[in-house]
């Protein structure tokens, strides 16, 4: 089941902290976009929580931009669950609310490193395509941009 999250659980905050610690292990603070609990829970941001029985199986959020754009952040599925096809439940059900709310265009930033080629592969696999950095983001060697039309 996947539904919205309020970032007040424990489970969802270890996930989105262990999210962000990983990324900072392996890539330099400014390369590093993922959000934080605080970010997350900010205005324009949903947050949605996939879960299998009651064990929190991954996270994946959308920020609304402007112009009918969102950006796809903080994808992440549990260690235990990956290879199960959460992590495209998770997207697919983010690109469906953004299609109901009238949004025109999906964009997100993941690492260009062979440790993000899975993900860079889900989110082909779904229609996205690499572009050029999109604001707030400047060129990044250590960045992927991808967009999608809805």
């Amino acid at each position: 089941m996947i539904r919205p999250d309020d970032l007040s659980g424990d489970a969802t905050r270890a996930l989105v902290a262990a999210h962000l610690a990983g990324m900072l292990e392996n890539t330099p603070v400014e390369s590093v976009h993922a959000l934080d609990v605080d970010r997350l829970a900010a205005d324009g941001v949903t947050v949605w929580s996939a879960w299998v029985d009651d064990e929190l199986a991954g996270i994946g959020a959308c920020k609304d931009l402007d112009g009918g754009r969102a950006e796809l952040k903080s994808m992440r599925v549990v260690e235990g669950f990956l290879g199960q096809g959460i992590g495209r439940a998770i997207l697919r059900h983010i690109m469906d609310d953004a299609r109901e709310r009238g949004i025109r265009s999906l964009w997100l930033e993941t690492g260009s490193t062979d440790d993000f080629v899975p993900a860079r592969r889900l989110y082909a696999s779904e229609g996205f395509v690499e572009c050029p950095a999109f604001a707030p983001y400047a060129p990044d060697p250590l960045s992927t941009f991808m967009s999608r039309e809805l």
